[in-house]
């Protein structure tokens, strides 16, 4: 046969709060899914993320419509995804059977490192949504609708984050209810979705966005730091030209 048990390493990392303290240690097993062959061990690798002009209509919408806004986590989410391949794996280190070393582990659900995790994730968050309710949008496939009667909810995703708007805090309440039955969710009022800084008014109906620690990471990159600062990124006066001449002002 040509299905091979894959390789698994250990992979740690220190998490540490705000204030820069060790907030605690973390072990992953991840599997070396580069050893994978494709039509062996996987066919589709692909899983959609939400579009950036998606991601700003709907933030958009939601300062219109003064919705409510949640930004929602899945906790270790590849971890929840259903294999469709039969594949094998390499006992980890640490856990090994001395009783019997050649055996190896069946893998009945998906983990980090295996190339269609991310694809099994979506499709399994997919189906949780749909029985929720939610219609998936034409235009992007990470974006979901819910609406009955005055009541309404708008769901973007990129991987294992989510911003969820709706009318009424109820709602929201609701559905992250229904997403802890299944998964282990964390939420709370938005601050940063996918590195944009959110920050919402609901008296003045706005919401503002920034990118505070991208616009640091460029400076740093092009050795800016010490530049001064304007308060529009261009001179609004400058004179565009189609011949690829400096503009005029």
């Amino acid at each position: 046969s040509e299905r091979k048990p894959i390789k698994n390493k250990w992979v740690y990392k220190v998490k540490y709060s705000t204030d820069g303290k060790i907030e605690r240690f973390k072990a992953r097993l991840v599997a070396k899914g580069f050893s994978q062959k494709e039509g062996i061990d996987y066919s589709e690798t692909y899983a959609p993320v939400v579009r950036h002009e998606s991601l700003r209509m709907v933030i958009s919408i939601a300062a219109a419509k003064n919705l409510e806004i949640l930004q929602l986590d899945v906790k270790t989410a590849f971890l929840h995804g259903d294999l469709k391949e039969e594949l094998y794996m390499e006992q980890p280190e640490g856990f090994e059977d001395t009783s019997r070393p050649s055996d190896v582990c069946r893998l009945l659900k998906s983990i980090y490192g295996l190339k269609q995790a991310s694809r099994s994730w979506n499709e399994k968050f997919d189906q949780f949504l749909k029985t929720f309710r939610f219609i998936k949008s034409s235009a992007d496939p990470c974006v979901y609708f819910q609406c009955q009667g005055e009541s309404e909810m708008i769901l973007a995703l990129w991987v294992d984050d989510g911003l969820l708007c709706g009318t009424h805090q109820a709602l929201l309440n609701e559905v992250v209810s229904q997403l802890n039955k299944n998964f282990e969710i964390t939420s709370g009022e938005v601050d940063c979705f996918v590195g944009i800084a959110i920050k919402q008014n609901r008296i003045q109906h706005t919401i503002q966005l920034s990118q505070p620690h991208y616009i640091k990471i460029i400076l740093k990159r092009f050795k800016m730091e010490d530049c001064d600062s304007k308060v529009v990124p261009a001179d609004p006066y400058t004179i565009l030209s189609s011949e690829g001449n400096d503009g005029e002002t």
